[in-house]
C-alpha cells in the first residue's frame, strides 16, 4: 500500500492542547468539577528523620473544624505498600518514620483549607534513631537499598597502573526538584459495586490501578484509572503519585464519597522525591594522545529511605558512563546508598546524565593534564567502527553518527575561532572570565527491563470520517497526542484536524507501561499506527472489491482514497464500508524487538538504539562574586525522521535548560537534622527567562533512525538533557583560566556561584603550589 500522506505526518502543526493551554480551558485534574459530597484530604507528616512512634494522639486533629475522618496505617485493609518493584514504601507509616515529610496519618474534611490546618495539629511521640543524611555516610556504612551492582571488562586496575598516565580523582553532582507546574494530584470517585474511577496526576496509570487493588483488596476489573493530561511529570509521576492516589482511595473507600487530594507545594517537595545525586570515586589510565586505556569508577547515589526506582536508575547510570566514547576495560561499580531522606525517584534520563557527566568530567580533566584541546580528545575516544563499537556491556554501536555530528556543530558554531577569542578576552580580563565548551551524547532508548517495551491502541473511524484514537501513553506537555495523531492521520491520509486524541484510560487500553524512558511516542505511535493500518487494509479491500484493481495500489492521501482513475473522498468511503459492515475501528499492539538484558552480568542488548546530539556553550563568569552568565548556546540533536519538528525542538530547548538548571542553580539542601531547607520557590532557583542566552541557536541533524521505529523517527524527551553539559564545562573553562588552562577546577554540581567561588578558590592555590601565578581575585 501506499506510504503514509506527508500532508499529516512530519509537519510543525501545532500541540494537539495549545489553544486550551493559553486559553485556560485545558483540564487538569483540579479543573475536574467536583461531585457533590466530595471530601478533602491533607497529610500528616513526620518531624523526625528517622524514629520511632512510641504514640500519637490526633484527638486534636478530629476534633478541628470540618474534618470527617482521621485514617492511619492501622486502617488499611490489604498492603501498606506503594514501592513500585520492592514493598518497603508505605503508603502510610507504622511505627517507624524514616525521614521529614514522610506521610504518618490522612486528614478528610469538607475543605481543602480545614484538611490542611488540622493536619498540623497532631501530637506524635519519638524515639529517635541515629540517622544517615549523606550517600557517602550510607557507602561508608554499607547501607544500601538494594544490592550493589558491578559491570567488568578486562583488567581495569592493572591497566590503569600500566598506563603511560593515570588520574584519580572525587566528584559530587547533587539532585534536582521535578518542580511541574501541576503538583502531585489524585481524585477518586466511588462508584457502583465496590468500583472506583481515579483521575490521577501519573505517568503510569496501570500502576496506579494495580496498587490501589492491593491496598483496598480489589480486583483490576474494579478500578478505572482516567488521565487527560498532566501539568508536566518529568519522572516525578511515575512511581511517586501512588501514595496519593492510593490515600485519595483509602479515604473514599471508608466514607464511600469522593476524595481529593490535592497537594501544597511545600508538602510535595517536602514529601516527593528528587533527581538522584551522585558521589563519583574514579582512576583512568590513557595514553599521551589522551585516549583512554581503562577506567574505573563508583557511582554513589543517594536513594533515599526506600528503593523506589534506584535500581533502574543505577543500571542506567552504569550503561551511560561511556556516554560516546569507546571503553576498552573498566570496572564500574554502582552503590545505591540508603539515607533517611526522601526516597529518590526517576526524573528525565533516568540516571544516564549522572553517569555520562562522569565520563565528560575525566576527559575534560585528561585534556588539561595533557594541555590539549579538550575537543580534541574527545574525538580521540570517540565510538568507532570494527573494533571500537561494542559498548561495555556489549551492544554493538551500528549506528553511530557522533562523528559527523560534532564536525557539522563544530563548524556552524565557529568552535574553533570562538575558542580563540576566549582565550584573547581572558588575556586582558582579570575579573571577568570566558569559557567555552563542546560536548557530545549518545543515550540508549529502551526500558532496561525488557516487557516494559510494549503498548496497545484503539483507533475507532466513525461514518462521518472523523476519527478518535485511544492509547496508553500519558500526556504530559511533551506532545505525545499530538504526534500519536499525526501518525494516525498520515496512515489514513487524511488532515490532522480530522483526529482526535483521548484521555489514557485503563478501561480502553489494558496493562500499559509507564510514559517513560523516552519511549511515549515509539511504543504508542507504533502501536497506533498498528490499529490504523489494520483499518487501512480493510478501506482497500472494500475499495477495490467495488472499483477493481489491487489492494497494494491504493493511495490514502490528501483526505481521499484513489484507485487507477477512481478517487473517492475519505469520508464517503468510510460511510459506504461501514453500510457493507466493514469493521471501521482495530486495536493495535506492539512490542519492540531484538531487546534482551541479563541483569546478574549487566550485559546484553538494553537498547533498540541510540539518539545523538552536541552542544557548543559560552559563558562569562564574574570571579570575584561567582555569578556567570550564559551569552550563546548552538545545539544539534538527532531524532531521526522527525514525525514534528517543532515539538521536537521544543522538548530539546526545555531540555536544555532544565538540565542546565541542574547542573548550575538547582541545589538541595538538607539541614544537620535531616529537614530538607529548600522546599519552595522562595528557596530553590530553577531557571527563569533571563537565564536563557541571547544567542539560542537550535538544529535538527539529519539522520533517520537506522532501526523501523515509528516513520524512523527517534526519542526525544530524556537525550537532549545531557546537552547542557556544555555549559557546566564552560564554566569550568573559565575558571581554569585564571591558572593558564593547566589546573583542573574541583568544580562540583550544581555551580552555584558559592560552588565555583570555591573552585576559583582552589584552583589559584594549586596553581600557587605548582609555581604558578594565577590571575583574578586572590
Amino acid at each position: 500500500m501506499s506510504p503514509q500522506s506527508p500532508s499529516a505526518a512530519g509537519l510543525s502543526t501545532p500541540h494537539e492542547s495549545a489553544h486550551l493551554h493559553v486559553s485556560g480551558e485545558a483540564t487538569y485534574i483540579d479543573d475536574i468539577p467536583e461531585v457533590a459530597g466530595t471530601v478533602h484530604a491533607a497529610l500528616g507528616t513526620s518531624e523526625r528523620a528517622h524514629a520511632r512512634i512510641l504514640s500519637m494522639d490526633l484527638q486534636a486533629v478530629r476534633d478541628s473544624a470540618g474534618v470527617i475522618a482521621v485514617l492511619t496505617a492501622a486502617d488499611i485493609p490489604g498492603e501498606n505498600d506503594c514501592g513500585p518493584i520492592i514493598h518497603d514504601d508505605p503508603v502510610l507509616a507504622d511505627g517507624l518514620v524514616q525521614f521529614i515529610g514522610q506521610p504518618v496519618f490522612a486528614v478528610f474534611a469538607e475543605t481543602y483549607e480545614q484538611a490542611r490546618r488540622a493536619a498540623r495539629k497532631a501530637t506524635i511521640d519519638y524515639e529517635e534513631l541515629p540517622a544517615i543524611l549523606t550517600a557517602e555516610e550510607a557507602h561508608r556504612q554499607q547501607s544500601y537499598v538494594v544490592p550493589p551492582m558491578r559491570l567488568a571488562r578486562g583488567n581495569a586496575q592493572a591497566t590503569i597502573t600500566d598506563a603511560p598516565h593515570s588520574l584519580r580523582g572525587k566528584m559530587d553532582v547533587g539532585g534536582q526538584e521535578h518542580f511541574y507546574l501541576e503538583g502531585q494530584i489524585s481524585y477518586v470517585l466511588p462508584t457502583e459495586d465496590n468500583g472506583f474511577r481515579v483521575h490521577c496526576s501519573t505517568q503510569h496509570p496501570t500502576e496506579m490501578q494495580t496498587l490501589l487493588c492491593k491496598l483496598l483488596k480489589l480486583r483490576s476489573h474494579q478500578v478505572v484509572v482516567e488521565m487527560r493530561r498532566m501539568g508536566g511529570g518529568f519522572g516525578g509521576k511515575e512511581s511517586q503519585s501512588a501514595l496519593f492516589c492510593c490515600v485519595a482511595a483509602l479515604g473514599a473507600s471508608k466514607l464511600k464519597r469522593p476524595v481529593k487530594l490535592r497537594l501544597d507545594r511545600d508538602d510535595d517537595m517536602m514529601i516527593s522525591g528528587k533527581r538522584h545525586g551522585f558521589h563519583y570515586d574514579y582512576a583512568v589510565g590513557y595514553d599521551d594522545n589522551g585516549r583512554i586505556l581503562a577506567a574505573s569508577i563508583e557511582l554513589i547515589s543517594q536513594a533515599g529511605f526506600s528503593a523506589d526506582l534506584s535500581q533502574p536508575v543505577a543500571t542506567r547510570a552504569v550503561c551511560h558512563f561511556d556516554n560516546a566514547y569507546y571503553l576498552d576495560e573498566v570496572d564500574i561499580q554502582a552503590f545505591c546508598g540508603k539515607t533517611n531522606t526522601q526516597s529518590n525517584t526517576a526524573f528525565r534520563g533516568f540516571g544516564g546524565p549522572q553517569g555520562a557527566i562522569a565520563i565528560e568530567y575525566i576527559i575534560d580533566n585528561i585534556a588539561r593534564d595533557l594541555g590539549k584541546e579538550p575537543l580534541d580528545v574527545r574525538k580521540a575516544n570517540f565510538y568507532g567502527t570494527q573494533d571500537r563499537n561494542t559498548t561495555p556491556y556489549g551492544q554493538v554501536v551500528v549506528d553511530n553518527v557522533i562523528h559527523e555530528l560534532v564536525d557539522e556543530l563544530e563548524t556552524s558554531s565557529e568552535y574553533a575561532s570562538r575558542r580563540k577569542a576566549c582565550q584573547a578576552f581572558n588575556t586582558t580580563s582579570p575579573v571577568l572570565k570566558k569559557g567555552l565548551a563542546l560536548t557530545p551524547l549518545k543515550f540508549g532508548i529502551s526500558f532496561n527491563v525488557v516487557h516494559f517495551n510494549q503498548a496497545g491502541a484503539l483507533v475507532h473511524v466513525y461514518t462521518d470520517g472523523s476519527v478518535l484514537v485511544n492509547h496508553g501513553g500519558t500526556e504530559m506537555g511533551q506532545g505525545l497526542n499530538t504526534k500519536v495523531a499525526q501518525v494516525v492521520a498520515g496512515e489514513l491520509g487524511i488532515s490532522i484536524s480530522n483526529v482526535r486524541s483521548t484521555a489514557v484510560d485503563t478501561s480502553k487500553v489494558a496493562n500499559t507501561s509507564a510514559t517513560a524512558a523516552s519511549t511515549g511516542t515509539d511504543l504508542n505511535g507504533k502501536a497506533a499506527e498498528d490499529a490504523a493500518r489494520k483499518i487501512r487494509t480493510r478501506l482497500a479491500d472494500f475499495i477495490v472489491s467495488v472499483h477493481g484493481g489491487q489492494s497494494d495500489e491504493v493511495v490514502f492521501a490528501n483526505d481521499c482514497v484513489r484507485i487507477n482513475d477512481t478517487e473517492i473522498p475519505f469520508t464517503q468511503l468510510v460511510l459506504e464500508a461501514y453500510l457493507n459492515r466493514v469493521q471501521l475501528w482495530s486495536d493495535g499492539f506492539y512490542a519492540t524487538p531484538d531487546l534482551h538484558w541479563d541483569k546478574d552480568t549487566m550485559t546484553g542488548r538494553p537498547f533498540y538504539y541510540f539518539a545523538y546530539g552536541a552542544s557548543v556553550s559560552e559563558v562569562l563568569v564574574d570571579t570575584l562574586t561567582g555569578e556567570w552568565k550564559l551569552l550563546r548556546a548552538d545545539l544539534l540533536h538527532d531524532v531521526g525522521n522527525p514525525i514534528n519538528p517543532a515539538i521536537d525542538i521544543g522538548q530539546i530547548e526545555g531540555a536544555f535548560i532544565q538540565g542546565m538548571g541542574w547542573l548550575t542553580s538547582e541545589e538541595l539542601r538538607w539541614n544537620d537534622k535531616g529537614k530538607l531547607t529548600t522546599h519552595a520557590p522562595s528557596t530553590y532557583k530553577i531557571p527563569a527567562s533571563n537565564d536563557c542566552p541571547d544567542h539560542f541557536t537550535t538544529r535538527l541533524f539529519d539522520n533517520k533512525n537506522v532501526e523501523k521505529t515509528v516513520l524512523r523517527s527517534k526519542a526525544v524527551g530524556e537525550p537532549p538533557l545531557l546537552l547542557p553539559f556544555s555549559v557546566f564545562f564552560a564554566i569550568r573553562d573559565a575558571i581554569a583560566s585564571l591558572a593558564d588552562y593547566r589546573v583542573n577546577p574541583p568544580l562540583n554540581a550544581p555551580a552555584t556561584p558559592e560552588a565555583i567561588l570555591d573552585a576559583i578558590e582552589a584552583t589559584q592555590v594549586q596553581a600557587r603550589e605548582n609555581g604558578m601565578s594565577p590571575t583574578g581575585s586572590a
